[in-house]
């Protein structure tokens, strides 16, 4: 144990859990750079992701230091994938619709999804665009609508801006006022992060 914990900070452990949503999350395609999946990790959880699944085929994970927002690693659960094929079959096989980020001609805009359903959303490479396993394997498509002259925002901005739209869909929805782990779940959970 890491020293004594105060009520206030179980008081805050236990609220945030009970905001925790376990069937939306983003899956990291061969993200490089370290200032941008630790901005990610952060806006995860910001808006109460439970877990990112990591997918690097071509790149290592980057190494996140300790300060700023690479601190956030510890309240996002994390998994490793390398096989695509096996990952997607996952999420099918768990009822997760799964969307890519991209701007293909059969590309929708972000608010035409719907986010309120056990949702991956596969944010990619910059300088690369997605896997080309994952663009076999996943049809929807969506773009971030924008009025300028720039195509695209950077990865992490474009994260935070899903996430939002998902956020705020939920919390329309009512999904978020009621713990989306069991009691129990939730009591293990407490536990492992008064560790944290």
């Amino acid at each position: 144990m890491r020293g004594s914990i105060t009520p206030e900070r179980v008081q805050r452990i236990k609220s945030v859990l009970a905001k925790r949503q376990r069937d939306f999350a983003l899956v990291m395609d061969n993200i490089w750079d370290p200032h941008n999946v630790s901005a990610i990790l952060r806006s995860c959880d910001a808006f109460g992701l439970f877990r990112v699944h990591l997918y690097y085929t071509t790149e290592k994970w980057p190494d996140l230091g300790k300060k700023s927002s690479a601190s956030a690693k510890k309240w996002v659960e994390r998994v490793r994938h390398d096989d695509g094929a096996a990952m997607l079959a996952g999420f099918a096989a768990a009822g997760v619709q799964v969307i890519r980020t991209g701007f293909s001609a059969t590309a929708r805009p972000l608010h035409d999804f719907d986010f309120t359903r056990p949702t991956a959303v596969i944010l990619s490479n910059e300088h690369r665009g997605a896997s080309k396993e994952l663009v076999q394997g996943v049809a929807s498509e969506l773009y971030i609508p924008m009025q300028g002259m720039v195509q695209s925002l950077n990865v992490s901005v474009a994260a935070a801006v899903i996430l939002y739209e998902a956020f705020s869909q939920r919390r329309r929805a009512g999904l978020l006022d009621a713990p989306a782990f069991t009691p129990e779940e939730l009591e293990v959970l407490e536990r492992e992060w008064r560790e944290r």
